[in-house]
């Protein structure tokens, strides 16, 4: 589904991503591990247009790198940024309801499978936006990109600074959007969560990938881990 070949990004002279190979099949979820500071969100933002990529990047046999970011989204890639973005002056529904592609055209989502999901967002539908807490505000921001319906969603960074209860919120939403058939590629500092729902994991280090394999062969790679994800 998203194929990445010899991607290559900067910040002015800054040379962050220096030639990542990543892909993400149909219906896979697939985590991108590493430091803070090794590019994994200029990876997304790359992929999204929001950063000038260069390389090869296809998503469903179509090259999307050079494209706008709003064609990207309209292409079936959906993006949960790590910032929070919410519209604060306009209530949780009229959020949500900014996600859709059409007004009234639901897909895989709609309301109500949002306000199941997360019943706090229920209770605050016509609340504004910017009076909740952090971690509502994350809810909402992935539950609005679901909205549209992506065929792969890129969610960056889900859980950080959320209250354990959240946390595994977060954790339960993921493992819906799978079963629902949308491919994830999952930026995740909390390794738990990643091991859970990946089938392949890549570990990224200098903004190159450094690692590819599944969960059993993570766990079997212990100078990796010890090199490029241990404190």
């Amino acid at each position: 589904m998203l194929e990445i070949r010899d991607l290559h990004a900067y910040y002015g002279k800054s040379h962050i991503l220096q030639g990542v190979d990543l892909s993400v099949a149909d219906g896979e979820i697939v985590s991108l591990l590493g430091r803070n500071g090794v590019g994994r969100s200029t990876t997304c933002k790359a992929i999204m247009g929001l950063v000038a990529p260069h390389g090869a990047i296809t998503f469903k046999g179509r090259p999307i790198a050079g494209l706008r970011p709003e064609q990207i989204a309209h292409a079936g890639i959906g993006y949960v940024p790590e910032d929070r973005q919410v519209f604060p002056t306009l209530t949780v529904e009229q959020n949500l309801e900014l996600g859709l592609k059409r007004s009234g055209s639901f897909g895989r989502w709609n309301f109500e499978d949002v306000y199941k999901m997360f019943p706090n967002l229920d209770a605050r539908r016509h609340k504004l936006a910017g009076v909740l807490s952090g971690g509502e505000q994350q809810m909402l921001t992935m539950c609005r990109t679901l909205m549209g319906d992506p065929d792969l969603v890129i969610i960056d960074e889900p859980t950080e600074g959320l209250a354990p209860k959240l946390v595994e919120q977060v954790g339960d939403l993921l493992d819906e959007i799978a079963r629902r058939g949308v491919s994830i590629l999952l930026v995740e500092q909390k390794l738990a969560i990643a091991l859970r729902i990946s089938k392949r994991l890549y570990v990224m280090g200098h903004g190159r990938i450094v690692f590819e394999g599944d969960t059993a062969a993570l766990h079997a790679n212990a100078s990796v881990r010890k090199e490029w994800l241990e404190v």
